[in-house]
Formats: C-alpha cells, sequence, structure tokens
C-alpha cells in the first residue's frame, strides 16, 4: 500500500472509532466566540483564473479574479500538506470564519491552508455586476468550479515551492459536494476529501422530495411533541384567515409591513414561516452564531419555547421567525419580499447577489424539488415539483434543468469504486438524510455526530477545548467532559492529511 493510501487508512480508523459518534454536543464552538481569535491572520488574494475552461474559442482565454484566503502560518514549507477549503455559495470569509477545525488541525499537521472562493459568489464576479445577466451567468456550473480549484491548487503548488505536498480538500453542505466531485474528478489532484452535510444524493435527485421539510419537523419535535402540533395549529389558523380573505387581519398578526391583497402574498408568507423553521433547524448549535444570520444558542429549543408561550398561536408563530427575521428587535414591521425571495430552492436561497448565482445553479444541476404537506411534515402543503422547477426556471433564467445530470456526471449514489472520502453529517441536521450515512467501503466512510447541525464538526477549534467549548457544554448540558472522545475525533482526520 502506498504512503497516501496508508495514512488515509490511518485517519479513517481514528475518526471511525466510536468518540466521534459520541461527541459531546457543545463540543465545536464558533472561533469567535466569547471573544475569542485562535484562528491566523488569513492573507486575501486573488488568482488570475480562467474564464472558461472548456471553450477554446470565444470568451475561452479570457480570465477574472477568483478571491481566494492563504495562510502559512503553520506550513512545513515545501513538505506539510495543504488544506484546501473548496467554497460554496457565499462570501469565503465566512467560511474561513466558521471552519476553525481546519486551522487548528493545520497547526498540528504543518499544514497550508487555502480557502478559494467560488466563482459567481462574494467577489468573485467574472462579469462584475453583469455577472448574472443572460449569457454571462452561464459559465456558473459545477465543473466550471471544479476546473477552477485545480487549476489554481495545481498553479499555487508552483509558485509556493509546494509540488510533493498532497492536497485534502474540504467543504460543508453545497462545498462538501465540491469536494467530494474533487476526489471523483481530480483524484491526480487530490488525495483525500473531508464532505461535512454534504446532501450529495438528494440534489442529484435521489430520495423522497418530503424528505427534508419531514426532518426539519422533526427537530422540532424532538424537542417537545407539543412544539410541531403548535406550529401546525398557527398554519392552520392562517389558512382560515386567508381563505376568509382577511388581510387586515393577517397584517396585524404577523406585523406586516403592507397588507397581502393575493393568494401570492399568502404563499409568500408562507415561505417565509418556512424558512424560518427551515434555517433554525439547520443551525441549531448549542451557543449563538453570526452564521448566516443572528442565531441564539439552540434555537430549535428557543423556538419551541416561543411557539409553546401563550395560547396565540399566531402571536408565538411571529414572534418565532422573528428569532430568524428580527434578532436585533430593530424591525417595526416584515417585508414579505425583502425578507425572504423565493427561487428555484424550496430551502431558500438567501438575499442579494449570491441569491442570483444560487437560484441559477438551483435551475440547471443542483436538484431541489423538496416539498412541504402538510401531512408528513408540520408545514403548509407548498409542492415544488419537476414540472414546477422547469416553468419557474425557463421563466427566470431561460433554462431548462437537467434532474438527472449530476447523477450522470457525479455518479449518484454508485460511489463504491471511489476512494479516501469522509462523509460526516450531524443527526440533528436535516440535510443529513440526502448525503452518505453509511460507510462504503474502508475508505469511503460515514460519520454520524449525535446532536451535530449543519456541518457542526468544521465550526471549533480545538484550542478552545480547555476553555470555551467546554464551558458551554458544562453551562448547557452538564455533561462530563471526554477527552478520548476529541482526541479520536481530530487524530482520524490528522492521518487523512500526512500523505506521500
Amino acid at each position: 500500500m502506498s504512503k497516501t493510501g496508508a495514512l488515509f487508512a490511518l485517519t479513517l480508523t481514528l475518526l471511525l472509532t466510536e468518540g466521534l459518534c459520541r461527541l459531546p454536543y457543545g463540543y465545536f464552538q464558533s472561533i469567535e466566540h466569547n471573544g475569542f481569535k485562535t484562528e491566523p491572520q488569513f492573507q486575501e488574494k486573488y488568482f488570475n483564473q480562467t474564464l472558461d475552461h472548456f471553450n477554446f474559442n470565444g470568451i475561452g482565454n479570457r480570465t477574472f479574479s477568483q478571491r481566494y484566503l492563504i495562510t502559512d502560518k503553520y506550513w512545513k514549507k515545501g513538505s506539510g500538506p495543504i488544506f484546501f477549503y473548496t467554497g460554496n455559495e457565499g462570501n469565503i470569509w465566512a467560511f474561513a470564519l466558521n471552519s476553525g477545525f481546519i486551522t487548528e488541525l493545520a497547526a498540528e499537521q504543518g499544514a497550508l491552508v487555502i480557502f478559494a472562493e467560488h466563482r459567481y459568489y462574494g467577489r468573485s464576479l467574472p462579469f462584475g455586476k453583469d455577472s448574472f445577466r443572460i449569457p454571462q451567468v452561464s459559465l456558473l456550473t459545477v465543473e466550471q468550479a471544479l476546473a477552477d480549484y485545480s487549476v489554481m491548487i495545481t498553479e499555487l503548488k508552483g509558485q509556493l515551492g509546494a509540488a510533493d505536498c498532497p492536497v485534502i480538500v474540504f467543504g460543508g453542505s453545497y462545498g462538501g459536494m465540491l469536494s467530494v466531485y474533487m476526489r471523483l474528478k481530480y483524484p491526480n489532484i487530490v488525495t483525500g476529501a473531508l464532505a461535512a452535510s454534504a446532501p450529495i444524493l438528494s440534489t442529484a435527485g435521489l430520495g423522497d422530495s418530503r424528505q427534508f421539510f419531514q426532518d426539519v419537523t422533526a427537530d422540532f419535535q424532538s424537542v417537545r411533541p407539543a412544539c410541531s402540533e403548535a406550529v401546525r395549529g398557527a398554519f392552520s389558523q392562517l389558512k382560515e384567515l386567508a381563505k376568509r380573505q382577511d388581510y387586515s387581519r393577517i397584517q396585524s398578526e404577523f406585523a406586516l409591513c403592507k397588507r397581502p391583497t393575493s393568494a401570492q402574498d399568502i404563499h409568500q408568507l408562507n415561505g417565509l414561516l418556512r424558512n424560518a423553521f427551515t434555517l433554525m433547524a439547520m443551525l441549531d448549535y448549542p451557543y449563538s452564531t453570526q452564521f448566516m444570520g443572528n442565531m441564539p444558542a439552540n434555537p430549535v429549543k428557543v423556538a419551541c419555547e416561543t411557539m409553546l408561550s401563550g395560547y396565540d398561536l399566531l402571536a408565538n408563530l411571529r414572534n418565532t421567525a422573528g428569532i430568524v427575521y428580527n434578532a436585533t428587535g430593530e424591525l417595526t414591521c416584515f417585508d414579505l419580499y425583502s425578507l425572504y425571495l423565493e427561487c428555484a430552492d424550496p430551502t431558500g436561497c438567501g438575499l442579494g447577489f449570491d441569491s442570483l448565482a444560487w437560484d441559477y445553479q438551483a435551475c440547471t444541476e443542483i436538484n431541489l424539488c423538496f416539498e412541504s404537506n402538510g401531512v408528513t411534515d408540520m408545514f403548509p402543503p407548498m409542492p415544488f415539483t419537476e414540472s414546477d422547477r422547469k416553468q419557474y426556471c425557463y421563466k427566470r433564467w431561460a433554462v431548462v434543468p437537467r434532474p438527472g445530470w449530476l447523477k450522470i456526471q457525479f455518479w449518484g449514489d454508485a460511489l463504491s469504486s471511489a476512494s479516501n472520502i469522509i462523509f460526516s453529517n450531524g443527526d440533528l441536521d436535516p440535510w443529513a438524510n440526502g448525503g452518505v450515512r453509511q460507510s462504503l467501503s474502508s475508505s469511503l466512510m460515514a460519520i454520524n455526530i449525535l446532536g451535530g447541525a449543519h456541518h457542526l464538526d468544521l465550526r471549533c477549534s480545538r484550542l478552545l477545548l480547555a476553555s470555551s467549548c467546554w464551558i458551554v457544554i458544562f453551562r448547557t448540558y452538564k455533561a462530563k467532559p471526554n477527552n478520548t472522545s476529541l482526541l479520536f475525533y481530530t487524530g482520524n482526520l490528522m492521518r487523512l492529511i500526512q500523505s506521500q
């Protein structure tokens, strides 16, 4: 067995010990929490990137500036590994400052760390403010993004004298999907991958379209069964008001800036409310965060306490949504169409330019035909079928989605011939069942983290182990520290890194 294979196998052995599966709920903590700053200072740089990797004519020879963050603070120059984060749908700084586990691991392994920004997100806009016009937006594809990362890795290795340094890719959510795809498509460049909360199956159109919102519901139901029933009851009352077209009452109950006037406005309100519960389920961390907005510690628990705080279910529903949309308490009313944008992703596209980019991706390659139905979940029936997607996307972007493309291009669930990939998922994450939950081979390992929300395992730096991370555990859960568990988790991944 090669050094690479042996070291990766050792990493997996350590990662897969039972300690990880019993990781304390409060282990990982935001690196900026309580004023702690443990990450090194990243340098922000720009890479002269090829605009179209697959076309030698037309604009094929043009380039754009792709942002990346880099730190060599811990690097054993010329021999240490390279940790490369495959940036996903947002500003790369947001991911770098919420992935302390990677930099802490770099300190232990003498690694160079690079966070690369995805084309068409953050400041990596190939055509500037015109990037989301048609046809300029057509160069926003998974394939182009993977080629970006592969070219960047190759050229930076040459510039930094790191030709023999192995590369481990990391990513969370869509970024985790990209890490998997990098290992599948460019195994000559990438030694191994850690894919945290990567829904590579559901986004390829595999599985049950009802699963996602069913799992969101399960998170709230697990706190208190009465919680999900209260949410159902509130939505039922809203439905009755809408049926009577009592729009003034709806405006008053939900503190809306403008009075609803149509069924479309009610649909938008339902989407905004459902999106609040989705975000709280995804970000159900045991400490407050500013990742994807301001969120209190244990937001699902806070939401259930709010939903069950009195008999006025509509007021409770409004206040629960306010946890997400009015965390500062500064809003005097809710603007339906500025706080939430309906798009080709029923779980939400966010706001701003990044939302446009993700909407386009959800209209082309990323299949997100998820629906709520009010039976298997606590939300109003809001179908989003392939037909709905096709109609929306053609009208919005003049494109016809290709529902089976990710399965063809990136193997779907036929992954058994791949190698050196770790799939991690938290059992609180509604995306988890859209990913790989069972190990497929000795080098395709699935880690299930009890009490883990969306890519929780990437968040906390182990430098906080003796201080704030454990403070959260003691105060919130009165848990007894298990150092063995923590060392198993981090030790396993460290071996993945040491290759060649």
